[in-house]
């Protein structure tokens, strides 16, 4: 059982900045895969980013080498940084927990809120 809050979304220009922050709660957090996803309007949500316990990371295509997603257990954090913002990022951003296996499988099962990341053109 892990509870997530998303902080961090906004309004930005295409080319800039944002880290999203996820604060989760819970005494199993360094036992979870974590990850990011994102939903825009009229599309399925996908997944961004992901890390696993052993911090071993992977992205989609379209972030590959824009984002970069990072853990802090000791804090029970994690962050997307997000440079080279695009039109395209706009989208409700989501924290997402998994079990280990979760970070193959793409199968994650607790959700924080979302935060909205609007980049204009």
């Amino acid at each position: 059982q892990v509870q997530l809050v998303e902080s961090g979304g906004g309004l930005v220009q295409a080319g800039g900045s944002l880290r999203l922050s996820c604060a989760a709660s819970g005494s199993i957090f360094s036992s979870n895969a974590m990850g990011w996803y994102r939903q825009a309007p009229g599309k399925q949500r996908e997944l961004v980013a992901a890390i696993s316990i052993g911090e071993n990371t992977k992205y989609a295509d379209s972030v590959k080498g824009r984002f970069t997603i990072s853990r802090d257990n000791a804090k029970k954090m994690v962050y997307l940084q997000m440079n080279s913002l695009k039109p395209e990022d706009t989208a409700v951003y989501y924290c997402a927990a998994a079990r280990p296996l979760g970070y193959v499988t793409g199968s994650y099962d607790h959700w924080g809120q979302g935060t909205q990341v609007t980049v204009s053109s």
